[in-house]
């Protein structure tokens, strides 16, 4: 049987794609079992992950006279801001720390709350947090918990005399990672419960959700592509909205 020639070529060149393809699919696999033993070791010995920032903490110096640090603890999208707009975390106004590990529901991050952000002695402290809750990553949602965990951290930081930032949750219409949960309305309920705490505490809220959705209360595509983390065009967004919350709570008595 003769063998067509764009086949012939497709015969000769098959060896050398697959050859291409194994490289980067070994790659890829070692870096997901790199990732799973290394969330297995958490999860038995350091489940909020306090060794992340701990060298980091150690070599922070004392906030600089004049200049107010600020401290935003969260999750994937606190991490996700300085990777991708680093300069704002260098500014002049304010110090920004960041203070975000990635897939983290409240419940970790409230066990963190002292060594990542008290013992920094911050003036503010901006806490964004309730995504993975709502996503389910440590177990089923509840909303109460969910507010317990954010009302110990808003108590944690005024007992230390550390003004209070409460963010909203970013705005999602599905997450990619744990499809199905129609967060969308969860959210907004969430967002709805932060900012009648903050108002009864004299918090200050930073409504970033209503920035960054679209008209399905979706992250807006022009914000973060994969629908849950904000892209630089999306944190950009946020920066200012941040700026002049952090202003807010420092004026407050």
């Amino acid at each position: 049987m003769k063998i067509p020639s764009t086949g012939l070529l497709a015969l000769l060149l098959a060896p050398g794609v697959a050859c291409a393809q194994q490289p980067a699919a070994d790659a890829k696999k070692a870096a997901d079992d790199a990732y799973h033993q290394r969330q297995e070791y958490l999860l038995h010995n350091d489940w909020p992950n306090l060794e992340r920032y701990a060298a980091a903490n150690r070599r922070l110096p004392a906030p600089t006279p004049g200049v107010p640090r600020v401290v935003i603890i969260g999750n994937s999208i606190t991490e996700g801001w300085v990777k991708e707009d680093s300069a704002f975390f260098k500014g002049n106004t304010y110090e920004y720390v960041g203070r975000g590990i990635s897939g983290q529901a409240t419940g970790q991050t409230v066990v963190r709350f002292r060594p990542d952000v008290i013992d920094l002695h911050p003036a503010v402290v901006v806490i964004l947090v309730g995504t993975n809750d709502v996503a389910e990553n440590n177990g089923p949602y509840n909303p109460q918990t969910t507010m317990n965990n954010i009302m110990t951290m808003a108590e944690l930081a005024q007992a230390h005399g550390i003004r209070v930032v409460l963010g909203a949750v970013a705005p999602s219409v599905d997450f990619w990672w744990r499809k199905g949960l129609n967060p969308a309305p969860k959210i907004i309920a969430l967002n709805q419960q932060i900012n009648a705490y903050a108002a009864r505490h004299k918090l200050v809220y930073y409504d970033m959700h209503t920035a960054l959705k679209d008209e399905q209360n979706g992250l807006k595509k022009a914000y973060g592509e994969d629908g849950v983390h904000p892209n630089l065009a999306g944190y950009r967004v946020m920066e200012p909205l941040l700026n002049q919350a952090v202003a807010a709570a420092l004026k407050k008595k």
